[in-house]
C-alpha cells in the first residue's frame, strides 16, 4: 500500500488538557509503520483516529517520562489481544531497560505478542522496509534519542529517453535490475530519485543532533514546549521554544515543520505558529489531536531538494 501519512494523537506536553492528550504520533510509510511516543491514552486516541495495531512494526520511545510511554502497556497488550501476526520491534535508550521491562510487563495480560526489544545506544541504525532507521543523543534531563528515517536515493525511468534508445517492455526492468543493456547504461535513461526522509525530535535543548536529526527533512516533527518569552526555563529543563523549532527548520533545509509538545500554561497556541513563522516560511503544521499530515510530495531531483532548502 502506497501512503505516506503522519496521524498526530496526541499533542501535549507534561500535563494532558481537555483538548490535547499525551503524546502519540503514528507514521505510515508504504508498507512499513511506526509508533513513536505512546503516551497515556493512545490506544484510545488510535481507536478515535480509525487506527488499529495490527499494522504496526515498530514503537520508537524518545525517553522514559510518562507524557511519551505510560500508553506503551496498553499498546502492548492490545498487540497481545488482537494476535498481531508478525514480530513487532520495540526501540528505546538502552539505559532504560529498567523503565521498558516494568512497562512491558505492568499488569497481568495474556501475552502472544512477538514483541522484539531493540535497545537504542549512540550510533543506532536499522534497516527497514522504508529505509534506514537512525537514532541520536539528545540533551534532556534523562536518557533521550531523536530519530530519522531516509529513504534511499534511486533513479526514475524518462520515458522519452527510453524511447529514444529503444528501449521498452520487459527490457526496461532488465535494464533497472543490472544497470546496463548493451551500450545504454541506467544513467542515460533515467534522472536521480531523491529518498524522502522524516525526522523526529522531542524533549531536547539545542544540541548539534537536532540538527544533524532535521537536516534535509521532508517533514520534520518536533517539540515547542515553550515561547520565547520563557527561553530561559526551557534551557534550563531541556526544551525548546517555538523559534528555535522553526530556527531548526530554516538552517536545516526542512520541507514541512510540524510543531507540537505545547505547555499547557499557553492558552493561545496560536502564539506558537506565529513565533515561528518569524524564522521559518515554508510550510508549518500547528499539530492538532487526530490531525493527519502527509509527507510532501516527492522532490524530483536534487537540484529541486537544494532549491527547497534554500527557501
Amino acid at each position: 500500500m502506497t501512503m505516506r501519512q503522519l496521524t498526530v494523537l496526541g499533542t501535549a506536553s507534561q500535563v494532558p488538557t481537555r483538548h490535547r492528550n499525551h503524546n502519540g504520533y503514528l507514521l505510515r510509510w508504504d508498507d512499513e509503520v511506526m509508533l513513536f511516543d505512546p503516551g497515556e491514552g493512545t490506544q484510545r486516541q488510535m481507536l478515535l483516529a480509525g487506527l488499529a495495531v495490527t499494522p504496526l512494526r515498530r514503537i520508537c520511545v524518545t525517553h522514559f517520562h510518562g507524557d511519551h510511554a505510560l500508553g506503551l502497556p496498553g499498546i502492548i497488550q492490545r498487540i497481545s489481544l488482537d494476535k498481531v501476526p508478525h514480530p513487532v520491534e520495540v526501540h528505546y535508550p538502552a539505559g532504560g531497560q529498567e523503565f521498558f521491562d516494568r512497562l512491558r510487563h505492568a499488569t497481568s495480560f495474556y501475552d502472544v505478542a512477538d514483541l522484539q526489544p531493540v535497545p537504542v545506544s549512540d550510533g543506532f541504525r536499522v534497516e527497514t522496509s522504508a529505509g534506514a532507521l537512525t537514532a541520536l543523543p539528545l540533551r534532556h534531563s534523562i536518557e533521550t534519542y531523536g530519530y530519522r528515517l531516509a529513504e534511499p536515493d534511486s533513479h526514475r525511468m524518462v520515458p522519452s529517453l527510453l524511447a529514444a534508445h529503444g528501449i521498452a517492455g520487459p527490457a526496461i526492468g532488465e535494464l533497472q535490475r543490472t544497470g546496463r543493456l548493451g551500450r545504454v547504461t541506467l544513467e542515460q535513461v533515467s534522472a536521480p530519485r531523491p529518498g524522502q526522509r522524516f525526522a523526529f525530535v522531542m524533549d531536547t535543548g539545542l544540541c548539534d543532533n537536532v540538527f544533524h536529526l532535521a537536516e534535509g527533512a521532508d517533514l520534520l516533527v518536533i517539540e515547542s514546549t515553550f515561547l520565547a518569552e520563557d527561553a530561559a526555563m526551557a534551557a534550563q529543563v531541556g526544551h525548546l521554544t517555538a523559534g528555535q523549532a522553526a530556527s531548526v527548520a530554516r538552517q536545516s533545509g526542512v520541507r514541512t515543520l510540524v510543531l507540537t509538545h505545547f505547555s499547557q500554561r499557553y492558552a493561545d497556541s496560536t502564539r506558537f505558529l506565529d513565533e515561528a513563522r518569524v524564522e521559518f516560511n515554508g510550510d508549518i503544521v500547528l499539530a492538532e489531536d487526530l490531525l493527519r499530515v502527509p509527507v510532501p510530495p516527492r522532490l524530483g531531483s536534487s537540484d529541486e531538494r537544494a532549491s527547497a532548502s534554500r527557501r
